[in-house]
């Protein structure tokens, strides 16, 4: 028996109709040659690296902890984790405006009428036929010589044909498209996944780099003090040509590190803005700052045996895989025979007003078998190919699992290692302030040179550096892990029907409120 494989979070956004007609080809199919389609199991494993969960937790740590819970599910709005308004209004306006997410509605909303136009071979087909001829026979055919005089020729009448299938190839069509709907439907759900985790790291992104703009431009600063500092001391003899040069040389250098990060803010408000459905030149996105975000303290974790039927591009791999199977029913039931009941009934006269009596009624209805006998071996390769495409298929979605669960390893463990090294750029920090202040303290009771407080003060900003470095790279490797877990996507897709189901009621509203005027 062919089962319904949707998982229960998404059955919201397909018509009812369609997953009642899903139901219903499911039990035909049942009786149709060809495989049964059942959707495979998830992955035999505990957890997603060799040694577990991997551990968040630095002993002694003074940075900010966070938690993997396992078997905890992801809001949907998952952004609001980091507890930013800025980022919420933006993320808002994405999901309303982006052009990638409208395109898949109509993909999707495509899919469904190709389902339900699959769906009418189910019913006998009906069709009305009409004509007026004008005509001149030859009297050949029975012998004699002339021809008949010009006459009209009026005909109306229904005609029904109805294909009994015996072998389920329209049954196997129709689950094929089904499952296509519901492939373009786990792909809307990865567009929607897609534009959130994008758009919230380009948000990240420009907070990250304004961030090492300003430490970047201390620095350059207390490289202009420096410079200055050294040529007083050329003037005044206690210092060489040599030390002046490598001042500024080391200004020059530094200089270079701010028109990369300019572009990497320039770049990520660009990005945003075509996100969000705006072109760059009308829509500025906010300046984020760092501080604005809330690093998220526990950080859901699914189990491996739920991950595959909440990934949708796991999802959406398993609908092809579906699809696919279908296809080896439809080619196999060509190879067995099909009938087709047909029947009609005519109204024909020489004139108009005649033409409904009941002397000129024709009708007839029949039946035809047409049975495969050879063809060159085209059927029995069309099915082999079937065969060769759900191999494929599999194969296709086995490495999509693979693919999936290795990210997710990744970002696990690349949020374990983000930890140690913001720890160890904190301290760091630490340090180079501590040297900074002695020094200082030093240099106040004359037993060092302004040189070594101004060199000790660039490393303390080179420190803050590459700690706003490790803990933007924090931020990131989270929004990447949360989207690796599936980014709650059940949750936008029922928002998602209901608001659908909203606006066509507005329009029907509106409809009928102007037949009525």
């Amino acid at each position: 028996m062919t089962r319904d494989f949707m998982p229960q979070p998404n059955r919201g956004r397909l018509p009812a109709r369609l997953m009642a007609a899903a139901s219903l080809v499911a039990l035909l199919a049942s009786c149709a040659v060809g495989p049964d389609f059942t959707a495979p199991d998830g992955p035999e494993t505990k957890g997603y690296t060799e040694d577990g969960i991997p551990k968040t937790e630095i002993p002694d740590a003074k940075e900010k902890e966070q938690r993997f819970v396992l078997g905890k599910k992801i809001n949907g709005d998952w952004w609001q984790l980091f507890h930013s308004e800025r980022l919420n209004s933006v993320l808002q306006q994405a999901v309303a405006g982006n052009q990638s997410l409208v395109a898949a509605r109509a993909t999707l909303a495509q899919s469904l009428e190709v389902v339900a136009e699959a769906r009418g071979i189910l019913f006998p087909q009906l069709d009305l036929s009409a004509g007026a001829q004008r005509q001149v026979f030859s009297n050949a055919f029975i012998g004699q010589p002339g021809k008949t005089a010009p006459f009209n020729l009026f005909t109306i009448g229904p005609t029904v044909s109805y294909a009994l299938d015996p072998f389920g190839g329209n049954l196997r069509r129709i689950e094929q498209q089904q499952a296509t709907a519901h492939y373009q439907d786990y792909e809307l759900d990865a567009a929607y996944l897609t534009l959130t985790g994008n758009a919230a790291t380009q948000a990240l992104t420009i907070a990250s780099a304004r961030a090492q703009i300003k430490a970047v431009e201390t620095i350059i600063n207390d490289d202009k003090e420096n410079l200055r500092l050294v040529q007083s001391e050329l003037q005044a003899g206690e210092a060489t040509q040599i030390d002046v040069e490598q001042a500024n040389s080391q200004l020059a250098a530094d200089r270079t590190l701010l028109p990369p990060l300019r572009q990497q803010v320039s770049v990520a408000r660009h990005a945003l803005s075509v996100l969000v459905g705006r072109l760059p030149a009308a829509w500025v996105p906010p300046d984020f700052d760092i501080e604005e975000f809330t690093l998220p303290e526990e950080l859901p974790v699914s189990l491996p045996s739920d991950l595959a039927r909440q990934r949708p591009d796991i999802l959406a791999s398993e609908a092809q895989l579906h699809a696919a199977s279908a296809a080896i029913g439809v080619a196999t039931a060509q190879l067995y025979p099909n009938i087709n009941l047909s029947a009609s009934f005519t109204q024909e006269a020489l004139s108009v007003s005649p033409l409904f009596q009941a002397e000129n009624s024709i009708w007839s209805i029949g039946g035809q078998l047409l049975a495969p006998v050879f063809h060159g071996g085209t059927l029995e390769a069309q099915k082999r190919a079937a065969v060769d495409a759900f191999d494929g298929a599999l194969a296709n979605y086995k490495q999509t699992v693979l693919s999936s669960f290795g990210q997710v390893a990744d970002v696990m463990e690349a949020l374990s290692h983000d930890a140690e090294l913001l720890e160890a750029q904190r301290r760091a920090l630490e340090s180079a302030e501590t040297s900074l202040r002695l020094t200082r303290t030093t240099y106040q009771y004359g037993n060092v040179g302004v040189l070594l407080v101004l060199d000790a003060q660039r490393l303390t900003e080179q420190a803050r550096l590459g700690y706003v470095r490790a803990q933007a790279q924090r931020y990131l490797d989270t929004v990447q892990f949360l989207t690796a877990m599936g980014g709650g996507w059940w949750d936008w897709a029922a928002k998602d029907k209901d608001a659908k189901d909203k606006a066509a009621q507005e329009q029907a509203a509106t409809v009928e409120e102007t037949a009525d005027k």
